[in-house]
């Protein structure tokens, strides 16, 4: 997709995951999403779930790959 120079609409990070959003030629919205190792997910100190969508760092992704 970068060497296409694909647009993107978005790219989150929701603490359990990573997506990425974009819209195909139809213009249908399309989200690509990774889960996050399970033991990495948020809680809080009673063990609930902690999800939010925060804006995803796309450089540093590309520099783990």
């Amino acid at each position: 997709m970068i060497d296409a120079k694909y647009p993107l609409t978005g790219a989150s990070n929701h603490g359990v995951s990573l997506a990425i959003y974009l819209n195909d030629p139809d213009e249908n919205g399309v989200e690509l999403y990774w889960d996050k190792p399970k033991e990495n997910w948020p809680v809080d100190e009673n063990g609930n779930l902690l999800m939010t969508t925060d804006a995803l760092d796309l450089e540093d992704l590309m520099e783990e790959l």
